[in-house]
């Protein structure tokens, strides 16, 4: 068996060999960090078949083997190669085993054993933070705590007291301590040394020391920024305690007057305040509020201010915090500031003693008949003489565009300039304007709302146009239709109406009238039966009379119609002027009639504008009359395909045709007009008409004086003025012209012999 031959941790192994003890072992020890400049002896390694004759060999393997650990292979002393940290890799695992060297044969099995590295204070202790920040509230009660530090040694806590440590504050005195065992930092002064508006921040500095605080060991620090947090211990103050302000007497509601501030050594919400009027004679006039974001009194106006009346206002103004802390303030922590506010006087316009009029005026009030009256004061002037100012009254026309009320310009007295009716117009609305004798500009308006009050002047009429029926075989006494009434006057205990018949059809009525007493009535029958062939229409005349006064009647016509019915009094058949009360065409279909009728219209009407026009006298009236036409070729040799003829029938009515004779001649659009000649042709033995020939001849005139007509290629191809006979011309030259000119080449080329 491997042994090994160094103190360390052995296992003692029973009985002896040749009188000696062996020692099983399982693990070496050797100190970290290592300065020596040989190698590092950690022990020896025996084999029981090591007999000295250099036969056994030692072999190392496992971690680090062969380079941190050798290992002499003849006597089997260890050694480590170089310097060992034992923060970085605390133990070692090899395996050794004796072979033989002559064979390499193992002579024993491998045997494990572990390298363990004794520690030394090399470590100082490290903080978690370079660091820290924390707070605390101001005036806090000696020893409350602010914040905990932790720092760690890398030396092994397992071994001596390299990583027991210590804390204690170097830097700090005398406001914070720090726990030596736990490292949480707590005050040290009381309430009244740790005040936030003396002193905000503090800066810290914690010792950990190892080895239990003993002298040689290492020491970590780190810095602790430390803050005092606000707390309300300190009420808000006026920065003056007199406040003097001035104020125009125009100023509106809600104008601001000025600003006051306070001020208050806390912060955040701990400095939010609010001001408050708490005494004087203008608590009523003014009213204070608290600006949000720079946390200053406004002071604004409340009430009319009024120059004439009250030139100055002196209030007490007071200021606390919104949240009071009552641990360092008491609720009555506030502070008081007195302001004067002096009223500077300006040029009003005037007032009028009422913010808005409302009068009445009958609707059948005449001209001139007073309304009511408005007035004003200047309250610049004399309040004993409201009008000694005031210039005048007068009615804004844009709110009276019709004139119908007036003004007195001195008293503001209102008065009819034209009759009202209620029915047309049951409310007036008209502003008045008031203006100052210094200074005209400056004016005011009010409103002024007129009712007009109604007087019965309107009679009642039906409230529709009845038309009813009443059956051939109607009993007496039967109701056919029921009426009412309508007024446009509205009496102030409502309508009543009387039904009657008119005085005129009473006595031969062949109906009746029963009036209901709830402003209805019914019309009924007087008569047993009725014949349709005898009267098919009745008008009946009807009374209606109000109850108001004066008294007011119309007479109002009901359309009664004779009609056959069935059985049960359902209408059958009425005449014909009945038919507009009884089921027929919609509206639809009457529309649709109508636009068949106008459009039916339309087409008779274009046939006749057609016919009219086909009747027109022609030019040429008579077959006899027809004569040759004269063409004007533009282009050359176009023959019988391109022909633009004029009608002969201007030769039989010159008169008409003067007008066209004095327009220049009419040349084609489609081609380019070349120089050409006029081909007429031979006239016959005919010539008892002058008016023929003096036509062609102005015709043969203005084509010759044409200049379009001159320099043709072709030549006039025209017999007239033609020095020399068709016998003297050689027209062979046609048939090279082309197609076009093959049917005159025909005609000309032909030899005589031809035609025999």
């Amino acid at each position: 068996k491997i042994s090994s031959k160094r103190n360390g941790a052995r296992s003692r192994r029973g009985g002896s060999t040749e009188g000696q003890e062996r020692w099983m072992w399982n693990q070496f020890f050797l100190q970290e960090e290592y300065t020596g400049s040989d190698y590092q002896y950690i022990g020896k390694l025996q084999s029981d078949q090591d007999r000295g004759d250099s036969v056994v060999k030692y072999v190392l393997s496992g971690e680090g083997a062969g380079t941190i650990f050798v290992l002499d292979e003849s006597n089997g002393d260890l050694h480590a190669t170089r310097r060992l940290d034992r923060e970085e890799k605390s133990f070692y695992v090899l395996r050794a085993t004796v072979v033989n060297k002559r064979t390499g044969l193992k002579l024993e099995p491998e045997t494990e054993f572990v390298i363990k590295l004794h520690d030394i204070n090399d470590n100082e202790p490290t903080f978690s933070k370079e660091v820290y920040s924390g707070s605390v509230p101001e005036r806090a009660e000696i020893g409350t705590s602010v914040i905990q530090v932790t720092a760690t040694d890398a030396d092994d806590s397992m071994y001596g007291n390299s990583a027991k440590l210590v804390y204690s504050i170097s830097q700090g005195h005398p406001y914070f301590s720090v726990d030596p065992n736990t490292g949480v930092i707590r005050t040290a002064l009381g309430p009244g040394d740790m005040d936030r508006e003396q002193r905000e921040h503090y800066q810290v500095v914690i010792e950990a020391k190892d080895m239990a605080g003993q002298r040689g060991g290492l020491t970590g620090s780190t810095i602790v920024n430390i803050s005092l947090t606000d707390v309300n211990d300190n009420p808000p103050r006026f920065t003056q305690s007199i406040y003097q302000f001035r104020v125009p007497e125009s100023f509106k509601h809600g104008s601001q007057v000025g600003r006051v501030r306070a001020t208050d050594r806390d912060i955040g919400k701990n400095a939010e305040m609010f001001f408050s009027i708490v005494s004087g004679d203008g608590m009523d006039v003014f009213e204070i509020s608290t600006d949000r974001q720079t946390q200053e009194g406004i002071i604004t106006v409340s009430k009319p201010l009024d120059y004439e009346r009250k030139q100055s206002y002196t209030v007490e103004i007071q200021v606390q915090n919104t949240q009071v802390d009552t641990r360092f303030l008491s609720a009555g922590s506030k502070d008081v500031a007195t302001v004067r506010i002096s009223v500077e006087d300006v040029d009003e316009p005037p007032q009028f003693d009422k913010a808005w009029y409302q009068l009445e005026v009958k609707e059948d009030a005449v001209v001139g008949a007073a309304v009511g009256t408005v007035s004003a004061v200047d309250p610049d002037g004399p309040i004993s003489s409201p009008y000694a100012s005031i210039e005048g009254y007068a009615i804004d026309r844009r709110t009276d565009m019709d004139r119908i009320f007036n003004i007195h310009p001195g008293n503001g007295s209102i008065f009819l300039q034209r009759t009202v009716d209620r029915e047309e117009n049951a409310w007036h609305n008209i502003s008045v304007i008031a203006s100052e004798f210094n200074n005209p500009r400056q004016s005011s308006s009010v409103n002024v709302y007129i009712r007009v009050l109604d007087i019965n002047d309107n009679a009642p009429v039906l409230a529709t146009v009845y038309e009813t029926y009443v059956c051939e075989k109607s009993k007496a006494a039967q109701r056919i239709q029921t009426i009412s009434a309508v007024d446009v006057d509205e009496p102030p205990t409502g309508h009543k109406f009387f039904f009657s018949l008119a005085p005129e059809g009473a006595y031969r009525s062949n109906f009746t009238v029963r009036d209901n007493g709830d402003n209805t009535a019914a019309i009924l029958t007087r008569r047993n039966s009725y014949s349709r062939l005898q009267q098919s229409v009745y008008l009946v005349s009807v009374v209606i009379t109000d109850a108001d006064y004066p008294m007011q009647s119309s007479t109002g016509t009901l359309t009664v119609r004779v009609c056959t019915c069935d059985r049960h009094g359902n209408m059958e058949l009425c005449n014909a002027e009945a038919l507009s009360s009884s089921p027929g065409l919609s509206t639809g279909a009457l529309i649709a009639i109508l636009l068949c009728a106008i459009i039916l219209l339309m087409i008779v009407f274009l046939f006749a504008a057609l016919k009219r026009q086909r009747k027109q006298e022609p030019l040429i009236i008579s077959k006899e009359d027809v004569r040759d036409n004269v063409v004007s070729y533009n282009d050359e040799g176009g023959g019988e395909e391109d022909t633009q003829a004029f009608d002969m029938g201007a030769l039989r009515h010159p008169d008409s045709a003067a007008a066209v004779l004095e327009e220049p001649a009419k040349q084609r659009r489609d081609i380019i007009h070349a120089p050409s000649a006029m081909l007429l042709p031979v006239l016959g033995p005919r010539d008892n008409n002058g008016d023929v020939r003096d036509f062609i001849n102005q015709r043969v005139l203005e084509h010759d004086c044409n200049p379009a007509g001159a320099g043709s290629v072709a030549e006039s191809l025209s017999s007239l003025g033609s020095a020399s006979s068709e016998a003297d011309q050689d027209y062979h030259y046609l048939s090279e012209w082309g197609p076009r000119f093959r049917k005159l080449a025909d005609l000309y080329g032909a030899d005589d012999s031809d035609f025999c």
